[in-house]
């Protein structure tokens, strides 16, 4: 009897995580549905259709472009400052400074970056929308690496150097092969943020910088149920493919 239930709880939980990716292919593919029909009037692939003739495609190629130079340079360089600010004297005041672009929402810090994005030229541009975004992701990463920098981690970088190491061995010797599971994470966590980022690309890209969630939105405000579901879609397919990846191997590695 337990047995069935665990079963029964199991198969519960997998429709309710699936239902919100069904209802969202039904609405891209269903047309003309009518309460209280279950069903739709008929079937079209015209979303499809239009993916694959780039309508889509280019808003995606562009997601995860910006994602993922995001994600890069956030990991990288929040590594390195967190070093800096895990060690210092000040590292109490230095991570609250780190913690201000979190006080406020990405829309607020987006239009009072954008008179100086304006002046830099840098509105409606593939740069300005990755370096806005950037900003963000960065105050995450020093964040989230800071308690990385532990005593232990000083104490084994500094036996390095006892026994003669350099700074760049101590770097691609000890401490990186120490940080790979935390680099991944930060990683994912940074690209996620961008990829699901609206309010600070609708502002800085002044709507020419049309990713994934910029087109939803857009397709929303123009009552296109079809490709606003399909771009929905599409929305969803790099978190649950970083879930896959981050269960088989980072699980697999702490595991």
């Amino acid at each position: 009897m337990k047995r069935i239930l665990k079963i029964l709880g199991v198969v519960a939980f997998a429709l309710v995580m699936l239902l919100p990716f069904a209802f969202l292919g039904y609405w891209a593919l269903g047309e003309g549905w009518r309460f209280p029909r279950l069903w739709p009037d008929r079937w079209h692939t015209s979303a499809i259709e239009s993916f694959f003739s780039g309508k889509f495609l280019e808003s995606l190629l562009l997601s995860v472009v910006i994602s993922i130079s995001v994600a890069v340079f956030a990991t990288a360089l929040g590594y390195i400052t967190a070093h800096y600010v895990g060690y210092h004297r000040q590292r109490k005041w230095l991570l609250r400074i780190a913690y201000l672009p979190f006080v406020a929402s990405p829309v607020i810090l987006a239009t009072c970056l954008l008179f100086l994005w304006i002046k830099l030229r840098l509105v409606g541009t593939l740069f300005g929308v990755v370096l806005a975004q950037w900003m963000f992701a960065f105050s995450f990463a020093i964040v989230f690496f800071v308690p990385f920098w532990s005593p232990t981690i000083r104490a084994t970088e500094e036996l390095v150097y006892t026994l003669g190491g350099t700074a760049r061995q101590a770097l691609q010797k000890v401490l990186l092969p120490m940080s790979v599971a935390s680099l991944r994470i930060c990683f994912f966590q940074t690209f996620l943020m961008s990829w699901v980022q609206y309010g600070i690309t609708l502002m800085v890209g002044g709507g020419k910088v049309q990713t994934l969630p910029v087109l939803v939105y857009f397709y929303v405000n123009e009552a296109n149920v079809t490709f606003a579901a399909m771009a929905s879609l599409l929305l969803t397919l790099p978190p649950l493919l970083l879930l896959a990846f981050n269960k088989k191997y980072l699980w697999n590695e702490n595991g």
